[in-house]
């Protein structure tokens, strides 16, 4: 199966490659160091072994940061690869982590590619972070003895059955791994059900809990909030989607006549779409300024008087959640499966979602069954919790006192799992 999979890779390697061309008349990022993707690199190879961490985009690479910080306090002797799908991963990663790791694009899960990888850069362990599955990749570290773990490993109900439909091929893959350190128990069933025997398997908990919150970038959130959206109630929509802005775009005007002071912050998901989102509100008669636009002017304090502010900048949305009187975390609007709702519970800001949270079950039912947060269903729903939040400051105050609690216990995964992988390192030094 993995000789056919392979045949099929080689075969779409051309229009995968005119894809990300394509892709780059949108962001050029796409168009830039794609030789990586391929194990070409423009720098000399690594003399040593590298300790190898896989995060595909923004969510990965942030979750990982705490983790990767606590190892290289613990193998300061040592070298660290960070390796990133998106362009967006990989400037997150470079503005995380600067010249303390090396960072390239994950290879393509191709023998010959990661041949080249494996030689330049000699992984002593591969961490992946979350949910990835590479047959070559896997099976090129067990020809090499480099051990493979998946930590905060999460998989979804519907990425089971999709898994399921080649589970001999899955489990195959699979048994290349070392340990799988899950977020919760129903993770950890979920890749049993795959093939992965119980005793590779730990319920460490999700690492995201234990994101920190900077000062320095809440104090920040604290002037642009008195400065900028001095006399508005800031709803801030997060990480939308194709399709997500128009939604809440056509909402404004309802929601207006609720919330006369009303702004509406839009932070698209993808970086690519920052120009369009933005010819959305103008065409709908909106007045938008965007977060690059204000940022060209830092000393002016003017109170914004725009109907929309477009957060078209990258490695901000957290501490723009501060801002906020009131958050809704996009990708649930469609069957996408949502994104992370740790991130506004951390900053304290009362969080909505939608109905299709299944890329974060778990935390979405945990927030609920506290009433940390609320989930709508429907278009009403949604006018109906706007309504309800923005005239009650004590229901706001009450969800954003759930969720900091419910982050609050759930924090401690990050410190096992570097644990875990301190030790694991530990005996493949030797």
């Amino acid at each position: 199966m993995r000789i056919l999979y392979t045949a099929l890779f080689y075969f779409g390697l051309p229009l995968i490659v005119l894809r990300l061309y394509w892709r780059g008349f949108k962001s050029a990022a796409y168009r830039e160091r794609w030789l990586e993707r391929l194990g070409v690199y423009h720098f000399a190879a690594s003399l040593h072994k590298t300790i190898w961490i896989h995060a595909v985009s923004v969510g990965e690479v942030e979750a990982v940061v705490p983790v990767v910080r606590q190892l290289q306090i613990a193998f300061p002797e040592q070298r660290f690869l960070v390796t990133t799908t998106t362009p967006t991963g990989s400037v997150r990663a470079l503005a995380n982590f600067g010249e303390s790791v090396v960072h390239v694009y994950l290879p393509y899960d191709l023998p010959d590619v990661l041949a080249r990888f494996f030689t330049h850069f000699k992984p002593l362990i591969a961490i992946f972070v979350e949910t990835e599955i590479w047959p070559n990749i896997f099976a090129a570290c067990a020809q090499r003895n480099v051990p493979v773990y998946i930590i905060n490993a999460r998989l979804s109900e519907k990425s089971v059955r999709g898994y399921q439909k080649i589970k001999q091929f899955t489990s195959s893959t699979l048994q290349h791994v070392t340990l799988v350190a899950a977020q919760t128990e129903a993770d950890a069933e979920r890749f049993h059900a795959l093939g992965v025997k119980y005793e590779k398997i730990k319920v460490l908990g999700n690492i995201k809990f234990d994101s920190p919150v900077v000062d320095s970038m809440i104090l920040e959130a604290q002037a642009l909030k008195s400065q900028l959206f001095a006399q508005r109630f800031v709803w801030l929509i997060a990480s939308t989607h194709k399709g997500e802005e128009a939604y809440f775009i056509n909402l404004f005007r309802t929601l207006q006549q609720i919330a006369p002071e009303l702004l509406l912050v839009i932070a698209p998901r993808h970086p690519e779409r920052f120009l369009e989102v933005r010819d959305d509100c103008l065409r709908a008669g909106l007045k938008v300024i965007s977060r690059s636009q204000q940022s060209l002017a830092p000393f002016d304090n003017t109170p914004i008087t725009a109907d929309v502010f477009l957060l078209d900048t990258l490695g901000e949305l957290k501490m723009f959640y501060a801002t906020a009187d009131l958050a809704f975390v996009a990708g649930s609007i469609q069957p996408i499966g949502g994104h992370n709702v740790l991130e506004p519970a951390a900053m304290a800001v009362p969080i909505m979602f939608g109905q299709h949270m299944h890329n974060f079950q778990a935390i979405a039912q945990g927030l609920l069954a506290v009433k940390g947060a609320v989930q709508c269903l429907t278009e009403r729903d949604i006018v109906s919790e706007f309504t309800r939040l923005y005239k009650d400051e004590q229901a706001r105050q009450a969800m954003v006192t759930q969720a900091s609690t419910f982050v609050a216990q759930n924090r401690g995964a990050q410190h096992k799992v570097a644990e875990l992988l301190g030790a694991a390192i530990m005996r493949n030094q030797h």
